[in-house]
């Protein structure tokens, strides 16, 4: 049975909103052109390609379903309180089973010692063996030459897998129009060799996980690989569902103060003036601790603690969302104020238009770059805010796979002797591709959007 959280409702309407966009570019020439300027640059197709990876995680991590659960006696049939999603049915074999404790990257042994009584009744402090993984190589016993054979296998597998995938896509009349699609693509070489070198990282990294624990495993014996996997969603969603929520006040209110001066004006100034001035991790932080309380007071209202998690997920992007668009407010204030005094506005005043044929017309097509341009930039600057706040304990629920829930536990573990440092890590390589990308693509995306850039690419 599909079980539908918050935060997935939310997620499905800003991926609609993606297809409807895309849409409306390819029926507008001039942004459709400008577009183009963007996958004219090898660094904006690159960038394109890995975000468009993440984002597929996050989707498949947003189907989420409760599993049947048939009792033998009376032949009723149920539904389990767990949910799991389609990424977690993809990654099964890799998470089923858990260690007793840490082990670090593709070790045969747990991180620390323990006390073992031999056959002689002697005590002797040892390394515990991994139960399921590590030490059960599938190829050979030496860890190099297993680990080689494992890529050369997955190599095949992506050979196999690409050559189906080519045969169906540029030979099938059936797929005439993604065929059309994939022809324009494939020709050019960064866009095949990025999917290419994904496709094949993913798959070897896949084969591995079955007999390693490739970034270790946590304090609890769970696969570091999974978490971080799984927290791919989480930062998705606070990138992009928080812009949701910042957009209208953002545009609306900059637009009307800017366009309409006066009153309506020093009001708006006055509230994102305000709103400025207070520290926004006090007002995350007691909106955070009022949502608590709510839920502490209120158990009854939440089935399992997965629905309480997704509560303070969303609830979090909200208050994001109310405390950051006021950057983008300003800037949309003072490019209104100059697009009101320019001729074709100035005409169209004339000609008896009013205020709000004017702003949808003239107005907000022409401030639409710089919308576009504050969105991207802002994405890479929200996942790492919800990285800060998760390390002060006032981010998402500690049982939400999150990269700021895994740096907020590696505070202790980096004290351990001998460090663990493979959770850090990992969080830190995750956030930092994802970050990485979204910043090149906002720079490509400035470029092309700027209309006093030249936007001439290699």
């Amino acid at each position: 049975m599909f079980a539908f959280l918050l935060t997935d409702i939310f997620f499905y309407i800003i991926i609609f909103s993606l297809g409807y966009y895309v849409y409306y570019v390819r029926n507008t020439k001039d942004i459709l052109e400008t577009w183009k300027h963007v996958f004219k640059s090898n660094t904006g197709i690159i960038s394109i390609v890995v975000l468009a990876f993440f984002l597929l995680i996050a989707i498949l991590d947003s189907i989420h379903f409760k599993e049947k659960i048939k009792n033998e006696k009376n032949d009723l049939i149920s539904y389990s309180s767990e949910i799991k999603s389609v990424l977690d049915l993809i990654l099964l074999p890799t998470y089923q089973n858990t260690e007793k404790s840490y082990s670090s990257p593709f070790s045969s042994n747990l991180y620390s010692k323990e006390t073992r009584i031999l056959e002689n009744n002697i005590e002797q402090r040892v390394y515990p063996k991994l139960l399921y993984k590590g030490n059960h190589n599938k190829y050979s016993e030496k860890n190099s030459y297993n680990i080689f054979l494992t890529f050369i296998f997955s190599l095949l597998k992506y050979i196999l897998i690409f050559s189906i995938f080519y045969f169906f896509l540029f030979y099938k009349t059936v797929f005439k129009g993604i065929s059309n699609l994939f022809h324009h693509l494939n020709s050019n070489k960064t866009f095949f060799i990025t999917i290419s070198v994904i496709l094949l990282i993913s798959i070897f990294l896949y084969d591995l996980s079955l007999q390693y624990y490739v970034l270790g495993t946590d304090k609890v014996g769970v696969d570091v690989l999974y978490k971080s996997i799984k927290s791919i969603r989480t930062g998705i969603l606070i990138g992009t569902l928080t812009t949701i929520v910042m957009l209208p006040f953002a545009i609306f209110l900059g637009i009307f103060a800017g366009y309409i001066g006066g009153l309506v004006d020093d009001v708006i100034q006055y509230v994102y003036t305000t709103l400025n001035s207070i520290p926004s991790v006090l007002l995350i932080a007691s909106a955070i601790l009022m949502l608590q309380v709510y839920m502490a007071n209120n158990p009854m209202n939440f089935e399992n603690i997965y629905e309480r998690a997704d509560l303070r997920l969303f609830f979090l992007c909200m208050i994001l969302g109310l405390t950051s668009w006021t950057g983008l407010c300003r800037l949309l204030r003072g490019e209104s104020m100059k697009l009101r005094e320019v001729d074709y506005v100035q005409a169209s005043k004339t000609f008896g238009l009013s205020r709000i044929s004017i702003i949808i017309r003239h107005i907000i097509p022409n401030i639409m770059h710089i919308v576009i341009i504050t969105i991207v930039l802002d994405f890479s600057a929200l996942v790492l805010a919800e990285a800060v706040l998760s390390y002060v304990n006032i981010g998402v629920d500690p049982t939400t796979y999150s990269w700021g829930n895994m740096i907020n536990a590696a505070r202790l573990e980096m004290s351990k002797e001998p460090i663990v440092w493979w959770s850090l890590f990992s969080a830190f390589t995750f956030m930092f591709i994802l970050v990485l990308f979204a910043n090149l693509f906002s720079d490509v995306v400035r470029e092309a959007f700027d209309p006093r850039s030249t936007k001439n690419y290699d």
